[in-house]
C-alpha cells in the first residue's frame, strides 16, 4: 500500500488530494497547522489517515512529522509539498519580513521536508517527490513577483533534484496549476501593507480589493487531485505537469514569446564568445 505525505491539507488542492488518496485506499499522512481543519478526513479513514500538526517553517515539527509517519506506516512513498500561500505586492512595495516568511513557507519548508524523507527513500531506492508550483513561475504577473520567485526557486531545486535522484530510482517533479476554485485568491492570499500610487495600473490592479478572480477560477481541485494521482502512479512521470487549460494557454504564449525574443537577439548573443 502506498503511503502519501501531503502538506497543506486544510483546504484547496491539498485537501482534495488527501481525500482522493484516502478514498482509493492508500495511507496518507495529512498535515495542517490546525488538526481541527482535517479532523473529518481523519475520522472517516481511521485506519489509513494520520493527521499531524505541521507548520513547514518549523524544523522540529518537520522532523517529528516524518518520524511519526515512518513509525506509523513504515515509509513515506510519496511526498507532496503543497503547503504555501500567495503574496501580492509590487517589488518596491514588498515588506522584507513578509518576503522572508513567504520564502520560508514556499521554498525552505519544502526543502526541509525533502531532506527529511530522502534518507528513507534512498535506502529503499524508490519514492516520488511532488512539489506544487504555479503557472506564476512562468508568467510572472505584475504584483506577484515575490510569489513567482518562490515558485521559480522551487522549480529550480526540483529540476536539479530530479537529476540527482533518477539514478537512485526516485522521481522528483513539479506541478504547475493555473487558477483553481480554492481559497488561494481569497483567505489564503496576503499582500503588502503599502500601496504606491505609481503602480496602480500594474501591480495595483491585482491587489485583493481590486481582484475579482476569486470564486471564478476554471480549475476543479478534485480533478487536479486525480491528475496528480495518475501521474504519480505512471511509470514515466514528467518533470513538469501543467494543470488547467489556462495554464496550457499561458505557457504556450510565454514559450512562443521567449523563442521569438531569443531569435531576434541571436546574433548579439552569439557574438560574446572568445575569438578563435
Amino acid at each position: 500500500m502506498t503511503t502519501w505525505f501531503i502538506t497543506g491539507c486544510s483546504t484547496g488542492l491539498g485537501r482534495a488530494l488527501a481525500a482522493a488518496v484516502l478514498d482509493r485506499g492508500d495511507n496518507a499522512v495529512i498535515t495542517a497547522r490546525s488538526l481541527g481543519s482535517i479532523a473529518d478526513l481523519a475520522d472517516s479513514h481511521p485506519g489509513t489517515a494520520l493527521p499531524l500538526v505541521l507548520d513547514v517553517t518549523d524544523s522540529d515539527q518537520v522532523a517529528s512529522a516524518v518520524q511519526h509517519a515512518e513509525a506509523r506506516f513504515g515509509a513515506v512513498d510519496v511526498l507532496v509539498n503543497n503547503a504555501g500561500y500567495g503574496y501580492r505586492a509590487a517589488i518596491e512595495e514588498g515588506d522584507g519580513e513578509d518576503v522572508q516568511k513567504l520564502f520560508a513557507t514556499n521554498v525552505f519548508g519544502p526543502v526541509a521536508l525533502i531532506k527529511a524523507v530522502l534518507p528513507g527513500m534512498r535506502a529503499r531506492r524508490s519514492g516520488t517527490i511532488v512539489n506544487v508550483s504555479s503557472i506564476g513561475a512562468r508568467i510572472s504577473p505584475p504584483g506577484s513577483g515575490y510569489y513567482s520567485a518562490t515558485k521559480a526557486a522551487l522549480e529550480g531545486i526540483t529540476g536539479s533534484l530530479r537529476k540527482e535522484l533518477q539514478p537512485l530510482g526516485i522521481t522528483a517533479m513539479s506541478v504547475e496549476p493555473g487558477g483553481f476554485r480554492t481559497d488561494f485568491a481569497g483567505r489564503s492570499l496576503t499582500q503588502s501593507a503599502e500601496a504606491i500610487a505609481d503602480y496602480a495600473e500594474t501591480a495595483g490592479k491585482r491587489r485583493k480589493e481590486h481582484d475579482t478572480a476569486h470564486g471564478t477560477q476554471p480549475g476543479d481541485p478534485a480533478k487536479a487531485a486525480q491528475a496528480i494521482i495518475t501521474v504519480v502512479t505512471s511509470p514515466d512521470a514528467p518533470e513538469l505537469l501543467l494543470l488547467g487549460t489556462d495554464a496550457l494557454a499561458a505557457i504556450g504564449g510565454v514559450l512562443d514569446g521567449q523563442r521569438a525574443e531569443i531569435d531576434a537577439w541571436r546574433g548579439l548573443s552569439a557574438s560574446t564568445d572568445l575569438d578563435a
